[in-house]
């Protein structure tokens, strides 16, 4: 049994650590997680202790979105929190076997500072965005370090990319955060369309998503809310609560609802348009939807890994600003798409991206290729299931190497 630490940073990075913390505990190693901004919900979820210093920012991460998101951190005081976070993670590191980064350079950083034998994870990082990883300074020399004992990259492009820059071999073996969506969950009543709305997780910004959604739906035909062969469904958080919901969107002309005898216990209503809400469903959300609006990082990758269209709203941030979005289509590739790409005014963004939910509306069921596209690139740029269990076992193998 080793004693083994994650560290991670960020809310994307920390499902992807207690995903593999998960299944090294079931191999029967004593795991820990230390995450470097956040509370590390999803490893509290797992029951996996957090030896972090536990405090949220509103950007959910380290300052890598924007310039605004970098001076948000630098104003939220992040940059003295990081530091403690630091010497905190040095004190203790001496008591473990293995270290597991999950992220870019910050927590790479952090494991070389502690001198300990380490892998790495890096979710963070693909040459899908350039074509060719650029890997900021001094990330390259870090990770030439013998102290990394192996490094697993999230695509192949990135594996085979890496292969030849730091001259040693780096391995794609799946994707951690795609396994919670791959395993079947009870699905949604069945329609003929399904449209999923995936506002992000993170409040204020989850706010100020979900007006922009709720105002692009108000674009589409009024006909699409009045079948019962259509249903649009969001995949809301727990942190909007029912009270919050109805003090939000009230302006709006929106009206919450209970429906009684569903999952769905409430809705949205206005006038003819209608909106089941589902809590703690994410996964029945994005499993049930025929093409989903995403305003989200790390969600909008599992919708895309399960080879389904995606539909982007860029927002005002701190996360989800049309440069994220930009990245994340050069990430996620071809069907993910978003109107803004054919834009000459930002002004004509919520029609454009309405329209644009129509044209696919339209064209689902007849469009074979589109359904080939998908499930090719969610294979090439995500990967099969069993991503946790794969990595899991070659670090688990590590281990016993370090030990014997």
């Amino acid at each position: 049994m080793a004693r083994i630490l994650l560290i991670s940073n960020g809310h994307g990075e920390d499902l992807s650590g207690s995903l593999l913390g998960k299944k090294l505990i079931e191999m029967g190693n004593q795991v820990e997680a230390f995450a470097l901004v956040g509370k590390g919900n999803a490893y509290r979820k797992e029951r996996i202790r957090n030896r972090g210093l536990g405090r949220e920012f509103s950007t959910g991460g380290i300052g890598y979105t924007s310039l605004k998101g970098r001076f948000t951190e630098l104003i939220q005081g992040q940059l003295i929190y990081l530091i403690r976070n630091f010497i905190k993670l040095l004190i203790i590191a001496k008591y473990y076997d293995l270290l597991v980064v999950v992220g870019d350079i910050v927590p790479i950083f952090a494991a070389w500072l502690t001198r300990r034998p380490s892998v790495v994870y890096l979710v963070a990082y693909s040459s899908y965005y350039e074509g060719k990883l650029r890997l900021p300074w001094p990330c390259k020399d870090l990770l030439n370090s013998n102290i990394f004992k192996e490094i697993y990259c999230r695509d192949k492009l990135t594996s085979e990319d890496l292969n030849s820059q730091l001259l040693r071999s780096t391995y794609f073996l799946g994707n951690p955060f795609m396994d919670q969506v791959f395993t079947p969950e009870l699905p949604l009543p069945q329609v003929a369309f399904r449209l999923g709305l995936l506002p992000g997780s993170r409040r204020p910004e989850l706010d100020s998503n979900l007006i922009l959604i709720l105002k692009v739906l108000l674009l589409l035909p009024a006909d699409i809310f009045s079948t019962s062969r259509v249903s649009i469904d969001i995949a809301l958080v727990g942190s909007l609560d029912r009270s919050g919901l109805t003090q939000l969107l009230s302006k709006y002309g929106w009206s919450v609802i209970d429906n009684y005898g569903t999952k769905s216990t409430i809705k949205l209503v206005r006038k003819s348009y209608k909106i089941n809400i589902y809590r703690d469903s994410f996964e029945q959300v994005v499993q049930s939807s025929t093409i989903l609006l995403a305003m989200a990082g790390t969600a909008t990758e599992q919708a895309v890994g399960l080879g389904k269209p995606v539909i982007q709203l860029p927002g005002k941030g701190p996360q989800f600003t049309s440069e994220f979005a930009e990245a994340q289509r050069r990430l996620l590739g071809p069907t993910v798409f978003c109107a803004e790409e054919n834009l000459k005014e930002s002004k004509d963004l919520l029609l454009n991206t309405a329209r644009l939910i129509v044209k696919l509306y339209s064209s689902i069921g007849k469009d074979s290729e589109l359904a080939s596209q998908c499930l090719m690139q969610a294979e090439m740029r995500l990967g099969r299931k069993g991503g946790s269990e794969r990595i899991a076992e070659s670090i688990n193998n590590i281990c016993f190497n370090l030990n014997n």
